[in-house]
């Protein structure tokens, strides 16, 4: 193990991981403002990926948000199965973060309607007001996308609250690259890259 493994603390990485996390919503050019998430396909489907944006993101808790249509292939994977994980990449860094979290779907309450106060005059808003579902088969002359009314409808967002349960931090160098497993119980690993 390098020398400077042991001049690291479990505390002092976490730390500086949740700063690059909680940064990451608020700055549209932050990289890993949109990881890639992998859920479990449904009937034999396999792995799924998709990049994701980050909308929340709580140290504290170890808590990741996302916001998405409550009819998405992805929430009804993550009801099956909610283990999930999460890839962000960082140039800037050279860094890779792969997140293990357990997923819950949250379709109605105070946290969706939160969330949508904060969407809903934004152009993103049609994303979730449209009475198509993502991923519809689009007959011939068919819209892109269907709009609805909020009035009549309602929205269709809902908040995947990720339950962050390690994190494998991988650190590019051209002094030689390191490797942590971190918990939110504060433990740390030293990997071999």
């Amino acid at each position: 193990m390098p020398q400077e493994n042991s001049e690291i603390s479990a505390d002092d990485l976490a730390t500086r991981l949740w700063q690059e996390l909680t940064r990451a919503p608020h700055d549209r050019h932050h990289e890993w403002r949109t990881p890639i998430l992998a859920t479990q396909g449904i009937d034999a489907s396999g792995p799924q990926a998709r990049t994701v944006v980050i909308r929340h993101a709580d140290a504290a808790s170890w808590t990741l948000s996302i916001y998405t249509d409550a009819r998405s292939p992805k929430c009804l994977e993550l009801q099956s199965q909610p283990l999930a994980q999460l890839i962000f990449w960082s140039k800037r860094l050279n860094w890779q973060l792969r997140v293990s979290a357990v997923a819950t779907v949250v379709v109605r309450g105070e946290q969706v309607e939160a969330a949508w106060e904060r969407v809903r005059q934004s152009r993103a808003a049609a994303d979730y007001l449209s009475t198509l579902p993502p991923g519809h088969i689009q007959a011939a002359g068919e819209p892109a996308s269907s709009d609805s009314s909020e009035s009549l409808s309602g929205h269709h967002l809902a908040v995947l609250s990720l339950k962050v349960s390690s994190m494998d931090w991988l650190a590019l160098r051209q002094d030689g690259h390191r490797r942590a497993k971190l918990k939110p119980c504060g433990s740390l690993a030293w990997l071999v890259p």
